[in-house]
């Protein structure tokens, strides 16, 4: 009886855990809500997604001074017309050809994505990168990715070929050394086998927790492998990703929004549409051009 009741308790503890991701994430990346006075009327927070202003337009030819394509990768919990609603059409105003797509759902969380195990929306992402490039004549695309669209791309780029198909790749508040979020890590080491029962739930989120067996994989050895340009973006106020250094990565440039204009006051979902990093991200890809 006391081994049911531990089991329990410990199955409990991390759906309940899971549980508030999951609800932080269906509260919407630009911490919209759920309310419809909230919601533009193009938002995905229902199915099927709406089109994606500025985006997925595949008769788009990139140009001399702008070559690559750039493909935003949206975060945990959040689909590609949600997350990119205020970037993906001031990117496109610049000249750039944009694309983006709602990766890693899973049917009992309808209309959101990310949610599979980072490994296997790294195989998607690897997937639609080929169909950008065959429709688009591009030799390399751009990557720009917000949370979890900061840190599964890596996977991508370290083992699945990636890094000879990615030119830039700019991270938006990636935990890519894992977060601490709310002290969940404290209570993690507490509960034998959460990262199973959390798993169960969520594909993603034990892989985000510090010390996972994805993270160890990830980081070993070289943090920015092969000829790709990286540059990490990040906010001293973000309240999902603790403590925001753990987004830094050893080979990249590492930005602080705060040490560029120490009045912007940007979170981690708002990031989505600050015009900081709006800018940050632009001269990152302008960087290096070819």
């Amino acid at each position: 009886m006391k081994l049911v009741r531990r089991a329990a308790v410990r199955a409990t503890a991390a759906a309940s855990a899971t549980a508030a991701l999951v609800a932080l994430a269906v509260a919407g990346p630009l911490g919209l809500g759920t309310a419809a006075a909230d919601v533009p009327p193009d938002h995905a927070l229902f199915l099927p997604e709406p089109a994606l202003r500025g985006a997925n337009d595949f008769s788009c030819k990139p140009t001399a001074d702008k070559p690559n394509p750039v493909v935003l990768v949206h975060g945990f919990g959040a689909t590609a017309s949600e997350n990119w609603y205020f970037f993906a059409p001031h990117l496109a105003a610049q000249g750039y050809c944009v694309f983006a797509k709602t990766y890693g759902q899973d049917a009992r969380y309808p209309s959101r994505g990310g949610v599979q195990p980072m490994e296997r929306s790294a195989a998607e992402l690897a997937a639609f990168v080929d169909e950008v490039l065959a429709a688009t004549g591009a030799k390399k695309v751009d990557i720009v990715g917000h949370s979890e669209g900061a840190i599964m791309p890596r996977w991508y780029l370290k083992f699945g070929g990636g890094s000879k198909k990615v030119e830039h790749f700019v991270g938006w508040a990636g935990p890519n050394h894992g977060t601490d979020i709310w002290g969940i890590t404290e209570l993690r080491a507490l509960v034998p086998g959460w990262d199973t029962y959390m798993g169960a739930y969520c594909g993603p989120c034990p892989q985000f927790m510090p010390g996972s067996d994805f993270l160890t994989k990830l980081n070993a050895g070289d943090e920015t492998p092969g000829s790709t340009h990286y540059t990490v973006i990040v906010t001293k106020y973000d309240e999902i990703v603790t403590p925001y250094q753990t987004s830094f990565l050893e080979g990249a440039e590492n930005l602080v929004l705060q040490e560029v204009d120490p009045m912007n006051w940007a979170g981690h979902a708002s990031m989505a549409a600050d015009a900081l990093t709006f800018d940050l991200t632009l001269k990152a890809l302008q960087a290096h051009a070819h």
